[in-house]
């Protein structure tokens, strides 16, 4: 495929992406790999090529553009290359009319920028490492070290190991083997705030596919009682599968019926050692690994999401035992999932003790910790850890 070529695929791939953002549909990897499915003749260059250019477009443009093209044009208002082709050929875009003018876009929709003043906007827009975590359950992060050359440990979280390049892990020994977990710092340092040990009773309130389930499981050591929820069943079938991967015995699960937790987790109220919530929320810190969520948030969607992290913290907090702890995390940077929602939460339960849920990263955020790719290096996450008094 010609440069001009390319252009035009990505701004047919881009045109795709927008309509999936807008109607709700697949997320842009998916996209992308449907539309080469059907067209063979592309090359591994051209397919990684139009790649990079759509994801250009996409950390480009703050607010959702109205189409492909629009994307493709404000992208190239600031690469002379791309404005070039225009026009450049019979497989070319059309040449930029005498009417089309791309706008200087933000680096996220206009009703989020303000909130999000306390970050580094462009950080959250950079190519994302890989990141790994070494399961100590099958090997030790030494061994995983030597296994891939140029990787380094992460700073922070013990386990970790990075990877500034992307790879196919799944297609590697480690991987099948269950040495190996594809887990942002980030999230391992969520893990690891729950102080996981041998013998806990712990509830992972929102577990999904269970990768922090996982890290706990490593942690307790195959003893205790490990509790993965969720009322997600696909997200949650995923997790026995890796479960059994990685050496990871015992884990329960619970299908939940939203609305309805409290009567399914009653066996469990006052009971729990330490209770995770890992709530759904905007995704504001992950947008280093899809950009295109910006374009997905709305402020209706925020506030739904606000309300159910409330009543999710409300229900953690009946299960946690005297003494015990509740781990809060959201991969979200606004105050509204974080800062103001501990707030809520205290206000509540004003007996309730903070305790800090890691040292030596993060930022302090009202009652806890924000993590962000700028300041830390790892995925956007705000952390807290509160105690429930004897």
């Amino acid at each position: 495929m010609t440069p001009a070529a390319r252009l035009q695929a990505a701004i047919e791939l881009l045109d795709a992406v927008v309509r999936a953002a807008r109607d709700g549909g697949a997320a842009a990897d998916t996209v992308i790999a449907a539309y080469f499915k059907g067209r063979r003749y592309a090359g591994s260059q051209d397919r990684r090529a139009v790649r990079e250019l759509v994801y250009a477009a996409i950390r480009h443009c703050g607010e959702r553009p109205e189409s492909g093209r629009a994307a493709m044009l404000a992208l190239a208002a600031v690469r002379p290359d791309l404005r070039a082709q225009f026009g450049a050929g019979p497989y070319a875009p059309a040449p930029v009319s005498a009417e089309e003018r791309a706008a200087e876009p933000g680096l996220a929709p206009a009703w989020l920028a303000a909130r999000l003043r306390h970050v580094e906007l462009s950080a959250l827009l950079e190519r994302a490492p890989l990141d790994l975590r070494a399961n100590r359950l099958r090997c030790p992060r030494e061994e995983v070290l030597a296994a891939f050359p140029g990787s380094h440990a992460t700073p922070h979280a013990p386990f970790g190991v990075r990877l500034d390049e992307p790879l196919a892990i799944e297609q590697h020994a480690l991987f099948r083997d269950g040495c190996i977990e594809v887990q942002d710092e980030g999230s391992q340092l969520v893990a690891r705030a729950c102080a996981a040990a041998p013998g806990h009773l712990i509830v992972d309130l929102c577990a999904g596919a269970g990768g922090k389930t996982l890290a706990l499981a490593a942690d307790m050591g195959g003893t205790g009682r490990l509790l993965a929820c969720d009322t997600d069943r696909a997200r949650l079938a995923r997790l026995a599968p890796r479960a059994a991967r990685a050496g990871a015995a015992g884990i329960e699960t619970r299908l939940l019926d939203p609305g309805r937790e409290a009567g399914q987790l009653a066996d469990l109220a006052d009971a729990a050692d330490v209770v995770l919530v890992d709530a759904p929320c905007s995704g504001t810190g992950t947008w280093r690994r899809n950009p295109e969520a910006r374009w997905r948030l709305t402020p209706a969607r925020l506030d739904r999401l606000v309300a159910l992290q409330r009543r999710l913290l409300a229900l953690a907090a009946t299960l946690v035992r005297p003494g015990g702890a509740l781990v809060y995390a959201v991969c979200s940077l606004l105050d509204e999932e974080g800062a103001d929602q501990l707030a809520g939460f205290r206000a509540a339960q004003p007996d309730w003790h903070v305790k800090p849920p890691f040292s030596g990263v993060g930022t302090e955020r009202g009652d806890g910790l924000l993590l962000t790719p700028g300041g830390d290096g790892t995925d956007g996450f705000f952390v807290a850890r509160l105690e429930r008094p004897c």
